[in-house]
């Protein structure tokens, strides 16, 4: 019974040894892939060279949106229901840090953490007409969750309208 076992554990490992072939493929045929898409815009640049899209989070949204002038379309939205909900629209810049003006006195610099926004755990005072009821946004960890631009640009907010929609 034990040579049996050891002749079945052989055959086992004789067919473990078989390598299979590669698919042959061209390399320069995957580059041209990769630079035909980046092209058309369906692979967005690295994280680190711009930051731009949907920041997500639970109920928290953030949408950034490049404008022609170099700056960055904001909007932040969380909603917790029964009236506890924030909705923020403004404009950003990018830089070591994404300083976002909500407007009205309200700016807020989010911090870099990898892919993903992190706001302040203290908010500008002129930041709580943004939101109702005991929401907040101070602390927020974002993670990045697409980095299209027409996805961004379609993001909605907790009143309904477009975050990062011109106006």
């Amino acid at each position: 019974m034990t040579r049996r076992a050891l002749g079945l554990a052989a055959l086992l490992l004789a067919g473990c040894e078989r390598a299979v072939p590669a698919p042959s493929a061209n390399a320069s045929d995957g580059v041209a892939l990769e630079r035909a898409a980046s092209a058309a815009g369906l692979i967005a640049a690295p994280a680190r060279e711009r930051p731009v899209g949907v920041f997500a989070a639970e109920t928290a949204r953030l949408c950034l949106v490049p404008r022609r002038d170099g700056a960055l379309r904001a909007g932040a939205s969380l909603d917790y229901g029964a009236g506890q909900r924030c909705v923020a629209r403004g404009d950003a810049r990018a830089d070591s840090a994404l300083t976002v003006d909500w407007g009205g006195g309200c700016t807020v610099v989010l911090r870099y953490d990898r892919d993903a926004l992190v706001f302040p755990t203290t908010l500008p005072a002129a930041c709580d007409s943004r939101c109702t009821g005991r929401a907040s946004m101070a602390g927020l960890r974002l993670e990045r969750l697409s980095e299209s631009v027409a996805e961004a640009s379609r993001t909605r907010g907790a009143d309904g309208r477009l975050l990062c929609g011109d106006g």
